[in-house]
């Protein structure tokens, strides 16, 4: 069974500090080296995703970068959901066993990450970075009337190393090979399909007779909220008789678009701790009680309720301007209500699910009737 752990753990060694030192010290490490060892120490790495390795250690550096930057967009979109895009502290993949299933979720992941290593390639080709390549400096007249100029970000080199680097995993042809390959496709192309249109005005008393135009890379953000609308539209498949294409499952001969992501396999409730999912459950999680929708207490505790707990924070207060330039302010303290979702443990086989600010007073109810029956048979109560 294939896993993205192999790509994610891997790339993310190499962009993150090795052990207390620097980045910059890594590096240096890696060229001192060689990229020959560097690239062979590197588990999960098939033949060609080596010798892509050694032939570009500085191009690595990005890839690593992107993957990371595609993990934090991931929890960043799923902050609120059952699955919220947690990592694996002990098991080999970086997102546990989760990844083993062909789920939307997985789906999910694919794109992120590729969309993230196409990113990142991109800006550090166009930052001048990366020996192979930099910024793209097209010449000439657009169709829409401006005329290309400036120094657009590159993002056909990040586009085609992405893909050589990524895609080359899939070394088999079967099902979860063909779900693996169409997601990265979605990933790298919503990096592309959001790239943003920069001008810049000429003309007399900026009258913008002449406009002077470039590509370049849309905030991440951008990209993950798209690939999130991907996700929530995702659509099940599986594979045509000749076995060679996916199809729609619900839908014969009917092919998905290319442009929205695919999945294999439901995905479980992620409500409860289930190791064979590899879901975490949602026991401990914050929510919101007085939503209704995503993160609110209702859907995200599973209907097993939350406690209510009271804790101290900081806040910014008696903010003042002062002039020139900057803003001072004192710092509060207050007593806010925090709801955490219960786990099936914590309720009781007699006990109703639901609040447990309302379970609470039951129970001191019942605590006042024992303490009342105590004082009148005269049993001395327990402190």
């Amino acid at each position: 069974m294939r896993r993205l752990g192999f790509l994610l753990t891997a790339v993310i060694f190499l962009s993150l500090p090795h052990q207390s030192c620097s980045h910059w010290w890594f590096m240096s490490q890696v060229y001192a080296l060689g990229a020959k060892v560097m690239c062979n120490s590197i588990a999960g790495l098939v033949t060609i995703q080596r010798q892509i390795c050694r032939e570009n250690p500085d191009v690595m550096i990005s890839v690593g970068k992107g993957a990371k930057l595609g993990i934090h967009e991931c929890q960043y979109q799923f902050l609120y959901q059952r699955w919220n895009c947690s990592t694996a502290e002990r098991d080999a993949s970086l997102f546990g066993k989760v990844m083993r299933r062909a789920s939307k979720e997985t789906a999910f992941v694919y794109s992120i990450s590729t969309a993230g290593v196409v990113h990142e390639v991109t800006r550090s080709c166009s930052l001048g970075e990366l020996k192979e390549c930099s910024c793209d400096n097209r010449r000439g007249r657009s169709r829409k009337g401006f005329e290309w100029g400036g120094c657009s970000d590159n993002i056909m080199y990040g586009l085609n190393f992405a893909k050589a680097f990524v895609d080359s995993r899939e070394v088999e042809r079967d099902a979860r090979a063909l779900m693996n390959l169409h997601n990265n496709y979605v990933g790298r192309r919503a990096v592309k399909t959001n790239m943003l249109l920069d001008c810049k005005c000429h003309g007399v008393s900026g009258s913008c007779s002449v406009r002077t135009c470039w590509k370049t890379l849309p905030p991440f953000r951008i990209v993950g909220e798209y690939l999130k609308h991907k996700y929530m539209t995702s659509q099940r498949v599986t594979v045509d008789q000749s076995g060679k294409a996916l199809t729609r499952a619900d839908i014969i001969y009917s092919r998905p678009s290319r442009d929205e992501l695919v999945y294999l396999e439901e995905s479980p409730d992620y409500c409860d701790i289930d190791a064979k999912t590899g879901s975490l459950g949602t026991s401990g999680r914050e929510c919101n009680k007085t939503s209704t929708g995503t993160g609110g207490c209702k859907v995200l505790c599973c209907g097993k309720g939350f406690n209510t707990i009271q804790v101290e924070e900081e806040y910014k207060c008696s903010c003042k301007f002062h002039w020139c330039c900057h803003v001072k302010c004192q710092k509060c303290r207050r007593t806010v209500d925090k709801h955490i979702c219960k786990g099936a443990k914590d309720i009781p086989a007699n006990v109703k699910k639901g609040s447990s600010r309302t379970n609470s007073k039951k129970n001191r109810r019942k605590n006042k009737k024992r303490k009342d029956r105590r004082k009148d048979s005269g049993t001395p109560g327990v402190r």
